[in-house]
């Protein structure tokens, strides 16, 4: 019989590490069928809660943040991109791309959860923004990520225009950055093991299988 295992996956919409790590996952659990059970929460992170509302471009935004040359920011796109292609995942990202605030985001993967559609808003999120290069602070682009989700398009406005989980995003961030996540993807299995980054599936599978065993 296969292991119930409670997964919350800190992350952003906003992070490229982060749908990697979740394509990784999401194989790994499809591998482990049988053996694991997951149990999949999606817990908001925001890697520039200070981003203004027009965004940044993202070259100018990682090497005002890391001080990457625009080589180093190519290459490391370039790296990303291959290692979403080999997931499935199409990102499209270049050095006219911008990153953006995801807050109302996380409210909309807040209220998803709610509404049981959680998991199929935060592909809907990483496809619009990664794949389509469309703004997630955008009423529209998320009110139509909402209904590709299978989420009714008018009550994902009035979630956004109503400023609604606004204190129930904040204080889930601040759990978890009062846990140490400082950095995402975090995936933390039964509020006890934690796996950093974008790992590849071979490490999330081992992983899932030597936990399951514990567990057991």
């Amino acid at each position: 019989m296969p292991r119930p295992l409670k997964i919350d996956f800190v992350s952003d919409v906003s992070c490229p590490w982060c749908i990697i790590g979740l394509r990784g996952l999401e194989e790994a659990l499809a591998r482990t069928e049988g053996v694991v059970a997951a149990d999949i929460h999606f817990q908001p992170f925001e890697l520039n809660p200070q981003m203004a509302p027009e965004g940044e471009n993202i070259g100018e935004h990682i090497a005002r943040k890391y001080g990457s040359t625009p080589e180093q920011s190519a290459a490391n796109r370039q790296m990303i991109r291959d290692r979403a292609a080999d997931l499935g995942f199409a990102m499209n990202s270049s050095a006219d791309s911008r990153i953006y605030n995801t807050f109302d985001a996380h409210r909309l993967l807040h209220w998803a959860e709610i509404e049981g559609k959680q998991a199929a808003l935060k592909h809907a999120l990483f496809t619009a923004y990664f794949t389509d290069q469309q703004d997630p602070s955008n009423a529209d682009v998320l009110v139509a990520a909402a209904e590709k989700a299978g989420l009714d398009g008018a009550a994902a406005r009035e979630v956004l225009s109503s400023g609604r989980y606004a204190d129930e995003v904040r204080a889930a961030e601040q759990l978890w950055q009062s846990r140490g996540i400082n950095s995402v993807p975090a995936i933390i299995i039964e509020d006890k093991w934690l796996i950093s980054g974008g790992q590849p599936p071979e490490a999330f599978e081992q992983a899932l299988r030597e936990i399951a065993a514990q567990a057991a």
